[in-house]
Protein backbone atom coordinates (compact mmCIF):
# COMPACT_ATOMS: atom_id res chain seq x y z
CA UNK A 1 0.00 0.00 0.00
CA UNK A 2 1.41 3.39 -0.90
CA UNK A 3 0.50 7.04 -0.45
CA UNK A 4 1.54 9.65 -3.01
CA UNK A 5 0.52 13.16 -3.98
CA UNK A 6 -0.72 12.43 -7.49
CA UNK A 7 -2.81 9.94 -9.42
CA UNK A 8 0.05 9.59 -11.95
CA UNK A 9 2.45 8.50 -9.20
CA UNK A 10 -0.18 6.05 -7.94
CA UNK A 11 -0.48 4.50 -11.40
CA UNK A 12 3.33 4.21 -11.55
CA UNK A 13 3.49 2.49 -8.15
CA UNK A 14 0.84 0.00 -9.17
CA UNK A 15 1.90 -0.67 -12.78
CA UNK A 16 5.69 -0.53 -12.47
CA UNK A 17 6.42 -1.36 -8.85
CA UNK A 18 3.67 -3.86 -8.07
CA UNK A 19 1.85 -2.01 -5.27
CA UNK A 20 -1.51 -3.63 -4.59
CA UNK A 21 -3.16 -0.32 -3.66
CA UNK A 22 -2.33 3.38 -3.57
CA UNK A 23 -4.06 6.56 -2.45
CA UNK A 24 -3.54 10.22 -3.30
CA UNK A 25 -3.18 12.34 -0.15
CA UNK A 26 -4.25 15.43 -2.12
CA UNK A 27 -7.62 13.88 -2.94
CA UNK A 28 -10.67 15.37 -1.22
CA UNK A 29 -11.57 11.81 -0.24
CA UNK A 30 -8.11 10.88 1.14
CA UNK A 31 -9.34 9.79 4.57
CA UNK A 32 -12.04 7.55 3.08
CA UNK A 33 -9.69 6.25 0.37
CA UNK A 34 -7.03 5.26 2.90
CA UNK A 35 -9.55 3.52 5.15
CA UNK A 36 -10.87 1.56 2.14
CA UNK A 37 -7.40 0.68 0.82
CA UNK A 38 -6.42 -0.60 4.27
CA UNK A 39 -9.72 -2.31 4.99
CA UNK A 40 -8.18 -4.46 7.69
CA UNK A 41 -6.34 -1.52 9.20
CA UNK A 42 -2.61 -0.80 9.27
CA UNK A 43 -0.15 -2.93 11.25
CA UNK A 44 3.08 -1.12 10.25
CA UNK A 45 3.36 2.41 8.88
CA UNK A 46 6.61 4.01 7.67
CA UNK A 47 6.26 7.79 7.69
CA UNK A 48 8.45 10.43 6.11
CA UNK A 49 5.81 13.15 5.74
CA UNK A 50 4.21 13.85 9.13
CA UNK A 51 1.35 16.32 9.41
CA UNK A 52 -2.12 15.40 8.19
CA UNK A 53 -0.99 12.23 6.41
CA UNK A 54 0.49 10.82 9.62
CA UNK A 55 -2.65 11.84 11.51
CA UNK A 56 -4.91 9.97 9.08
CA UNK A 57 -2.63 6.92 9.10
CA UNK A 58 -2.59 6.84 12.92
CA UNK A 59 -6.39 6.75 13.00
CA UNK A 60 -6.29 3.70 10.71
CA UNK A 61 -3.75 1.78 12.78
CA UNK A 62 -4.63 -1.59 14.26
CA UNK A 63 -4.19 -2.29 17.96
CA UNK A 64 -0.51 -2.76 18.81
CA UNK A 65 0.54 -1.35 15.44
CA UNK A 66 4.02 0.02 14.83
CA UNK A 67 4.90 3.41 13.37
CA UNK A 68 8.36 4.28 12.07
CA UNK A 69 9.07 7.99 11.60
CA UNK A 70 12.01 8.99 9.43
CA UNK A 71 11.02 12.52 8.40
CA UNK A 72 8.42 15.25 8.37
CA UNK A 73 8.64 16.74 4.89
CA UNK A 74 5.22 18.36 5.28
CA UNK A 75 6.72 20.64 7.92
CA UNK A 76 10.16 21.41 6.45
CA UNK A 77 9.23 24.51 4.48
CA UNK A 78 6.12 25.75 6.30
CA UNK A 79 5.87 28.52 8.84
CA UNK A 80 7.48 27.94 12.21
CA UNK A 81 5.14 26.08 14.51
CA UNK A 82 3.24 24.32 11.70
CA UNK A 83 0.77 21.93 13.28
CA UNK A 84 1.68 18.27 13.40
CA UNK A 85 -0.79 15.43 13.67
CA UNK A 86 -3.56 16.01 16.21
CA UNK A 87 -4.38 13.71 19.14
CA UNK A 88 -1.14 11.69 18.94
CA UNK A 89 -1.03 10.79 22.67
CA UNK A 90 -4.68 9.71 22.62
CA UNK A 91 -4.23 7.49 19.55
CA UNK A 92 -0.96 6.02 20.87
CA UNK A 93 -2.57 5.10 24.18
CA UNK A 94 -5.96 3.86 22.99
CA UNK A 95 -4.46 1.74 20.21
CA UNK A 96 -1.34 0.84 22.22
CA UNK A 97 0.89 1.85 19.31
CA UNK A 98 4.67 1.75 19.25
CA UNK A 99 6.15 4.81 17.54
CA UNK A 100 9.89 5.20 16.97
CA UNK A 101 12.21 7.48 15.05
CA UNK A 102 14.46 6.04 12.36
CA UNK A 103 17.74 7.45 11.07
CA UNK A 104 19.62 5.31 8.57
CA UNK A 105 23.00 6.17 10.10
CA UNK A 106 22.01 4.25 13.24
CA UNK A 107 22.57 1.15 11.10
CA UNK A 108 25.93 2.11 9.54
CA UNK A 109 27.51 -1.19 10.58
CA UNK A 110 24.97 -2.97 8.36
CA UNK A 111 25.69 -0.86 5.24
CA UNK A 112 28.07 -3.38 3.54
CA UNK A 113 25.64 -6.30 3.91
CA UNK A 114 22.67 -4.13 2.92
CA UNK A 115 24.51 -2.83 -0.17
CA UNK A 116 25.35 -6.39 -1.20
CA UNK A 117 21.73 -7.48 -0.79
CA UNK A 118 20.38 -4.44 -2.62
CA UNK A 119 22.79 -4.88 -5.54
CA UNK A 120 21.70 -8.51 -5.88
CA UNK A 121 18.01 -7.60 -5.74
CA UNK A 122 18.42 -4.83 -8.34
CA UNK A 123 20.43 -7.15 -10.62
CA UNK A 124 17.74 -9.83 -10.31
CA UNK A 125 14.98 -7.30 -11.06
CA UNK A 126 13.41 -7.77 -7.63
CA UNK A 127 13.97 -4.08 -6.78
CA UNK A 128 13.46 -1.35 -9.35
CA UNK A 129 15.43 1.88 -9.10
CA UNK A 130 13.70 5.12 -10.05
CA UNK A 131 15.95 8.15 -10.39
CA UNK A 132 15.22 11.77 -11.20
CA UNK A 133 18.55 13.36 -12.16
CA UNK A 134 18.78 17.12 -12.66
CA UNK A 135 21.77 18.57 -14.49
CA UNK A 136 24.08 21.24 -13.06
CA UNK A 137 24.35 23.05 -9.78
CA UNK A 138 22.05 25.77 -11.15
CA UNK A 139 19.19 23.24 -11.05
CA UNK A 140 19.61 22.63 -7.29
CA UNK A 141 17.14 25.29 -6.09
CA UNK A 142 14.31 24.08 -8.34
CA UNK A 143 15.17 20.47 -7.46
CA UNK A 144 14.78 21.28 -3.77
CA UNK A 145 11.42 22.94 -4.43
CA UNK A 146 10.30 19.88 -6.39
CA UNK A 147 11.50 17.55 -3.64
CA UNK A 148 9.48 19.39 -0.99
CA UNK A 149 6.37 19.68 -3.17
CA UNK A 150 6.43 16.14 -4.59
CA UNK A 151 7.44 17.26 -8.06
CA UNK A 152 9.94 14.43 -8.52
CA UNK A 153 9.59 10.71 -9.17
CA UNK A 154 12.20 8.48 -7.56
CA UNK A 155 15.48 9.44 -5.92
CA UNK A 156 16.12 13.10 -6.72
CA UNK A 157 19.75 13.94 -7.48
CA UNK A 158 21.60 16.93 -8.89
CA UNK A 159 24.56 16.02 -11.10
CA UNK A 160 27.26 18.67 -10.66
CA UNK A 161 30.02 16.95 -12.59
CA UNK A 162 30.68 14.00 -14.86
CA UNK A 163 29.97 10.52 -13.55
CA UNK A 164 33.09 8.58 -12.65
Amino acid sequence: MGITGSDAKNRLLEAELGFDATVNHRSASFEKDLAEACGGGIDVYFDSVGGRILEVALHNMNLHGRVVCCGAVSQYDGPAGSPGPANVPTVLVTKRLAMQGFIVFDFAESFPAALSDLEAWVSAGDVKVLEDVREGLQSAPSALVDLLSGGNVGKLMVRVGPDS
